[in-house]
């Protein structure tokens, strides 16, 4: 078996495009498989660079390909080859050549590639000075302006990536940049109606305000754009009165004085939460939320509330509250 496997990566070179096209659809085929995966991992030095090398192709090459590396970097050892091989650059750059016909395999295959600590330096261009946080800007770019209406929105998935990269305390400071800008840009996703998008904006801020003690300002000079994606998911199904809103700022006022789509997903409300009682920990924090009439918002949400997880996740500040305004007296 092991010399057919080897002729059969060999013909992934060959200059036959029907006969690359067939060795490539098989090694694919193999990836779909936990025996055929274990096997192929056996051989990953010359398969991954042969692999690599065909998303440059065209599209009847190129697609089984990115598949196979999509299917081969769910095993953390193989993904961490691939970052080791330069798999991240090579995706970026294919990902940004004109007409990329497998846009959406290649953001998935970076949302792997990012559940790993290397994969996030090499998408961060850590060792960079010059180019570090490009990859990110270009990924959020596109983020941002590829509509979710577009048929099949192919980097939807960015999302995930981003989540990914926030995790760290490097991508948390890249996105925090106010010079970049980039969390205003993310934040603005929140409204897209692709759940996916939704709950990764969620994750991302959330994972952001673990930096509220040290970048607390960062994060206030977008509020704005914060608060409205933080409360709006926990305000409850209630139409709030005019004593209420008035007390808040006008594109919170607005959303909470009509109809409104709840959010649906508890895992996005309790991101909010929790991200709102990272930010209260700070006193600055604090006060911006009660200077939008924070607490409030959080009572009736609450009354709405059946969820056990997120009731708590709600209890946690009201205790934090109740502790401030105690100690406050």
């Amino acid at each position: 078996m092991a010399a057919e496997l080897e002729e059969l990566l060999g013909f992934l070179s060959s200059p036959s495009p029907p006969v690359k096209k067939a060795a490539v659809d098989i090694v694919r085929d193999y990836t779909g498989s936990e025996d055929g995966l274990q096997m192929l991992g056996k051989c990953c030095g010359v398969l991954l660079p042969s692999l690599s090398r065909l998303l440059a192709e065209k599209k009847e090459v190129s697609e089984p390909a990115a598949e196979a590396l999509v299917n081969l970097s769910q095993n953390s050892d193989l993904a961490k080859k691939m970052v080791d091989t330069g798999v991240v650059e090579t995706a970026m750059q294919i990902l940004y050549k004109e007409n990329c016909e497998i846009t959406g395999l290649l953001v998935m295959l970076l949302v792997n590639l990012t559940q790993l600590d290397a994969g996030i330096d090499s998408l961060l261009q850590s060792g960079d000075e010059k180019m570090k946080g490009l990859y990110i800007m270009k990924l959020v770019r596109s983020f941002c302006t590829s509509s979710s209406e577009r048929r099949g929105d192919p980097f939807e998935h960015v999302a995930s990536v981003l989540v990914n990269i926030s995790k760290k305390e490097a991508g948390r400071k890249l996105l925090l940049d106010p010079k970049r800008g980039l969390l205003k840009q993310i934040i603005r996703q929140f409204d897209s109606v692709s759940p996916l998008r939704k709950k990764g904006v969620s994750g991302t801020i959330r994972n952001c305000c673990f930096e509220a003690e040290s970048q607390l300002q960062n994060l206030l000079l977008i509020s704005e754009f914060l608060w409205p994606a933080l409360l709006l998911p926990v305000a409850g199904n209630k139409i709030y009165s005019e004593q209420d809103t008035s007390k808040m700022p006008l594109e919170l006022a607005s959303a909470l004085s009509i109809e409104r789509e709840p959010v649906a997903d508890p895992d996005i409300r309790v991101q909010a939460l929790e991200a709102i009682y990272l930010l209260v920990l700070q006193e600055a924090g604090l006060r911006a939320f009660w200077s939008v009439n924070g607490p409030r918002i959080l009572q009736v949400g609450y009354e709405d509330e059946g969820h056990p997880k997120v009731m708590e996740a709600y209890e946690q500040i009201g205790a934090l509250l109740l502790q401030e305004s105690s100690s406050g007296d």
